[in-house]
This record gives C-alpha cells, structure tokens and sequence, in this order.
C-alpha cells in the first residue's frame, strides 16, 4: 500500500487498519460487564418513565474513534460493538412519539484554538501536539460516523461540546431541552468513563432523568468498563442495554 503524503491524505493519520491479533483480543461488546440495576433502581418503572418527554443523545461517536486514521482509532471501538449497539437505540428512539429531541455531541480531540488553562493546555497538547493535521483532517476526524450520519433528520441538533467531559457546560443544550420539556435524556457515546458519565452526572444536576445504553459506550481500555458501569449505576443513572431499551420502548 503506497503512502499518502499530508497534503492528499483526508485522515490525520495513516489510514491503517488494526492487525487480525489486535481485533482478535478486543471483546465484540460490553453488555456481559453491565451489572443488573442497583437495588435503588428497581422500584422505578423504566418502562413508564421512557415514555415521558425524552431526549436521544449520542456523545463523541466520530470518525476518529471507529474510522482507520482517525486520531483514537487504535482504541478498537470500531469492533467491540458500540456503533451496532447505538444504531439499535438510535432507531428505536426514533420511532417512539415521545422522543422528540436528537442530539449528536462531537467532541474534538484538536483544541488549539479553545481557550485553555494551564491544565487544558497540558492536557490537549499530549492528544494531539505531535500530530500536524490540515484543517481539512481535524474536520474529518471530528465528523460524525457515517453509520450515525445516515440517521440524522432535519431538526436534529449537531454540536461539538466545549467542556472537557460535558455538553451541558458552555452550550444551550440545557436551554434546548427545558424549551422542549424534556425530562428523560438516554445517553450513548464515547468514552464511557469521561464524557457519558459526566454528561449522566450533568443531566441529573439539571433535574433530568438520565439512561445510560451501556453496550453503546467504552472505555479506552475495555478493562474500565465494569468498574465505570458499577459507579454510574451505583450513584447517578440506570445503565441498560441496547436490546433492553429496544424492549422497554415496546408496546
């Protein structure tokens, strides 16, 4: 396979698929390490709460995490199952009357342009420092997934967040959703232990009523995904699956 030189290559790095033994030891999904619902879950009926005023969100699901050359590629998402996971939900979502607001939150791993602490500044220079992107790349890296990109419908709302590991902080999101009198907000995305936690803590400090879709999320390392699963579960959201959301929406 010849190599693409900066100025014709569209991804920010070579576009190089992972190797079949790398594929081989990455788990085809997560649900086996979603724990059953905290006992303080239990009394709630999920099924009747998803009928309320709801919201769909999916955080971070770009081409840089599920696409070779993408800048978090080699964290294997693209094989462990969250994209199938988050389609299911996505369309099963879209079918049902009360989910009335679809939001598609990217987050940008090239933040020069961000204003920064000296933290942030640490922090964005070691994801991306080294990597000299054209414009045309980052835009690449940071766009939507075409699996995800194929269900977005007029009125969605698409954004970048602006925080480190929320889309309630520095957008209107929070505005979007009290106008629209949304009161639950089912959370899929990337990664599981930052953003979609972070965006599961928010909404419940916005007096939402968040869900997590567990099998649509990861962790960098597939090996956090229990533990960050028994912390959201134990303290701030139900973490379900994808094909028990499906059944929860059923009639």
């Amino acid at each position: 396979m010849s190599t693409l030189t900066l100025s014709t290559r569209t991804t920010p790095l070579e576009p190089v698929e992972l190797d079949a033994a790398t594929i081989a030891r990455l788990p085809g999904s997560n649900v086996d390490a979603i724990p059953p619902l905290h006992p303080q879950w239990q009394s709630l009926d999920l099924r009747a709460i998803l009928k309320r005023p709801a919201a769909f969100m999916s955080v971070s699901q770009s081409n840089s995490l599920y696409k070779p050359g993408g800048v978090q590629y080699a964290e294997g998402h693209a094989y462990r199952g969250s994209l199938k996971a988050t389609v299911r939900a996505a369309k099963a979502a879209r079918q049902a009357p009360n989910f009335t607001s679809f939001n598609w939150v990217g987050f940008t791993v090239f933040r020069s342009e961000y204003p920064q602490s000296l933290f942030d500044a640490a922090q964005y220079d070691s994801w991306t420092g080294a990597i000299d992107a054209t414009p045309e790349q980052i835009a690449w890296d940071d766009a939507l997934v075409d699996e995800l990109a194929e269900l977005v419908e007029p009125g969605d709302k698409q954004f970048n967040e602006t925080a480190l590991q929320t889309a309630f902080v520095g957008t209107d999101l929070p505005g979007t959703l009290a106008r629209r009198k949304i009161e639950v907000v089912v959370i899929t995305g990337i990664h599981l232990d930052w953003c979609v936690e972070g965006n599961a803590r928010a909404a419940r400090d916005h007096g939402l009523l968040p869900i997590v879709i567990g099998d649509a999320t990861g962790t960098h390392d597939p090996a956090d995904e229990a533990a960050a699963f028994r912390r959201i579960n134990n303290f701030f959201a139900p973490v379900i699956s994808s094909e028990q959301f499906v059944e929860l929406l059923g009639e």
